[in-house]
């Protein structure tokens, strides 16, 4: 708008008298009033800055600093120990600026060295504060006076109210383990699955390992870990993430569900635009960093730079690697409808739409009577499919013309919409005749959706997509690279609460009114030639057999939740893998290498790190459990001992002492050195059948879900890592209730996600037998 005001601000015209101007005053006044907010949005960027580059300090600090030694040099106290008279005589030209100038100017310099001398000195402090991690391994109610002091000096030079990036440059970096203790973790992490003979071979490797070339990729990913704030996130990202070419729909997306107990409203358009409103509330949060960082009981800070991408990116398809784009900036989102695709402008001369206007905006894209252009319905698969192919045609047909226009305006948009045409439900009160199966497939149903969807309706390349039901139901589709699910599920937590504090009105629209008339829509076209169509149905046919071979089950285990496990005094988590391993060996008949994902967000720039469920301990648990004769008191010891292990390997990969990031790192270098290792090569190639992942719950304090626990979100999952494997992503939700998404590949013959579900289900059930 600000632009098409500038375009017509100035009117003249030319006659006999000279040159007759005409003003628009109320372009210009539009023009002005977008210059400002631009310059308005720099200044608080700059600012943001000023305050993150000093934390713990402030800006405000330096003036009080200036103030304090200024005056005490005009009392004649000399703070500075002669320091000041130095950097008057020396480094000061006296004769140009004059005697007294000299003194307030080198007062002011010193007085600034003084304060930027505290600022790292606290910093420094604050960061060694923030490396110990001894809290971590004491039992509740046993704290040692260690760290008893630990919180005091942290209380005391950590602020009360920080910024979302303000403890950035005070997190530690991610420590660098010794080979020699990985080599010895590792061990240990492999010896409950393997057998005498596989044992022994794999000792052999790692001793040819450690004596060999190990010590030689140590040294150079010690200098990457000098010299970097991560020795492992851009890896991760690149090698993980980017440099796949196998289809990220499935492969590498996840998802995440509304809560299935509480329908908000059964309008498409007024969910989607009060769920945009309170997304977008959340960005804003972001870019001014109002939002709070998470503190970990009250004190420890999580790394907040995934935030930083959440909005306003796109993955950009590459032959050899994808590139992960981020704009600064976005007023627009861009929507799928029907196989049709629109730009929604929200802001307008610097004013966001309210949730009213934003409906009747969905509204209209709704009910838009024409349909999508030959070709264009199955466009999105392109996202879908392999990527070589997907970066050819971008190259080939996406660099000029409307093809460009509109795929910028995909890729440039704040998110995507999808106003899907399905509807997806649960019955929280299904009929007595209807049975557990049919029941839970329509979870299930709703599940796959939200993964795949049909192939062509979700722009899997877009940071997330916002996908609303036509019964009002919603859900999100994330790319992985961008943020992990735990920074996805904060980011939907706040817009869920801002949906209900938003309300409706008692027809399910939004509440407010509409202003200002706003321009429709805008169609996005496309120029779809033969060639490319042929692209997008080859693309489309791929997603096709990935989303029809995936099975999914989502198991509500409300048998009993967290507040169970807490009365046996065993960590929840502990409870649940414990239970995994059980219903694993009973479902496969064997033990197998398991994945669980922990946080490294303590440490700057940090992701996540691998726990190894498996263990010694949890196979001779699950052994005793499938022993007659074993007696339960025998079981329930072997119990606590797996859990002690499992808890100590969890908090070793939070602590940055876990195994798996590290080795890989290590194979990341070899291959730039040209180095053929037996031993990395064989750990990287072990599949991970069983792959499991916790979505935190109630990162913020906004909903009491004990009074409503209709408010409870059911969380996300994803897809199975190995094609004989199982994907498992669960959250305890509230104290009675725990979601299990679990994920399978059809095709394969000894996996069945349903069945695996009633086998983690009954693994529970007799585990808590065991404390009665």
């Amino acid at each position: 708008m600000a632009e098409a005001h500038a375009a017509v601000a100035f009117q003249f015209t030319v006659t006999n008298e000279g040159i007759d101007f005409d003003i628009n005053h109320e372009a210009l006044k539009a023009v002005f009033e977008s210059g400002r907010r631009s310059w308005v949005k720099k200044f608080r960027r700059f600012q943001n800055g000023m305050v993150n580059t000093t934390y713990p300090a402030s800006p405000a600090s330096w003036l009080a600093v200036l103030t304090a030694v200024t005056a005490l040099t005009l009392a004649r106290v000399d703070p500075s120990m002669g320091m000041i008279e130095k950097l008057q005589n020396n480094f000061l030209p006296v004769e140009y600026l004059g005697a007294t100038s000299a003194i307030y100017l080198s007062t002011a310099i010193y007085a600034t060295l003084l304060w930027l001398v505290i600022i790292f000195s606290v910093r420094f402090i604050l960061k060694r504060l923030l490396s110990y991690k001894g809290f971590m391994y004491e039992g509740r109610g046993k704290v040692s006076l260690k760290t008893k002091i630990w919180t005091v000096l942290l209380r005391c030079f950590a602020t009360r109210k920080p910024r979302l990036f303000g403890y950035q440059n005070a997190l530690p970096n991610l420590p660098l383990p010794s080979l020699k203790d990985t080599m010895r973790r590792y061990l240990l992490s492999v010896r409950g699955f393997l057998n005498d003979e596989e044992f022994e071979r794999m000792e052999l490797l790692v001793k040819d390992f450690e004596v060999g070339l190990g010590p030689r990729l140590q040294r150079y990913l010690r200098l990457k870990w000098w010299w970097s704030t991560n020795y492992v996130s851009d890896w991760w990202e690149e090698y993980v993430y980017l440099r796949g070419r196998a289809p990220i729909m499935v492969n590498s997306n996840y998802y995440g569900m509304d809560a299935i107990a509480m329908p908000s409203t059964f309008m498409q358009a007024a969910r989607a635009a009060n769920q945009t409103t309170g997304l977008l509330n959340f960005r804003r949060e972001i870019e001014r960093e109002t939002l709070k960082p998470l503190i970990m009981q009250g004190m420890i800070p999580l790394c907040s730079y995934q935030y930083e991408r959440l909005f306003n990116t796109t993955r950009i398809p590459g032959l050899e690697t994808d590139k992960v784009v981020h704009m600064k900036d976005s007023k627009h989102v861009a929507v799928m409808s029907r196989g049709r695709f629109y730009k929604v402008v929200f802001q307008v001369n610097g004013k966001m739409l309210n949730p009213a206007e934003l409906q009747k905006q969905y509204q209209w894209i709704i009910d838009d009577p024409v349909g999508p252009m030959d070709g264009e319905e199955h466009l999105a698969a392109l996202t879908a499919g392999d990527r070589i192919p997907w970066a050819l045609a971008r190259q080939r047909f996406f660099m000029r013309g409307v093809n460009k226009v509109s795929l910028k305006a995909i890729e440039t948009a704040a998110f995507m919409v999808v106003l899907d045409d399905e509807v997806q439900d649960y019955d929280t009160k299904p009929s007595p005749v209807q049975d557990e199966w049919n029941q839970n497939r329509k979870l299930d149903q709703f599940s796959h959706s939200l993964l795949a969807g049909t192939g062509h309706n979700r722009w899997f390349d877009k940071c997330f997509n916002l996908v609303i039901f036509k019964n009002g139901r919603l859900g999100v589709n994330a790319e992985h690279s961008i943020a992990d699910a735990p920074v996805m599920a904060h980011l939907f937590e706040y817009a869920f609460s801002q949906d209900l504090s938003l309300g409706y009105t008692d027809e399910g629209a939004c509440k407010g009114t509409v202003g200002a008339s706003y321009a429709s829509p805008t169609r996005l076209k496309w120029e779809l030639s033969e060639e490319l169509t042929s692209v997008i149905e080859t693309s489309l046919d791929t997603a096709k057999k990935i989303a029809d071979d995936l099975d999914f089950h989502l198991l509500v285990h409300n048998r009993f939740g967290k507040g169970k496990m807490k009365k046996c005094k065993v960590s929840p988590d502990a409870f649940i893998q414990m239970g995994m391993q059980l219903a694993y060996y009973r479902d496969a008949g064997r033990f197998n290498l398991t994945y669980e994902a922990s946080m490294t967000r303590f440490f700057r720039e940090g992701r996540t790190e691998t726990v190894r469920p498996c263990t010694i301990s949890s196979c001779d648990f699950v052994k005793s459990m499938e022993d007659a004769s074993a007696t339960k008191e025998e079981r329930l010891a072997k119990l606590h001992k797996a859990v002690d292990a499992h808890v100590n390997g969890y908090r070793d990969a939070m602590c940055g002492k876990g195994i798996d990031r590290h080795l890989f790192c290590l194979y990341v270098v070899s291959k730039y050195l040209n180095e053929d290792s037996p031993f990395l090569q064989k750990v990287l190639s072990e599949p991970w059948r069983l792959s499991t992942s916790q979505t935190p719950h109630q990162q913020m304090n906004n909903l009491d879900l004990a009074k409503h626990p209709e408010l409870i979100s059911a969380g996300g999952g994803f897809g199975p890592v190995a094609k004989d494997g199982y994907g498992v992503s669960y959250i305890v939700a509230g104290e009675d209730v725990i979601f299990y998404h679990v994920s399978s590949i059809r095709s394969s013959p000894n996996t069945d996600a349903w069945r695996f579900s009633k086998h983690i289900e009954q693994a529970n059930i007799d585990i808590l037998a065991l404390f009665n």
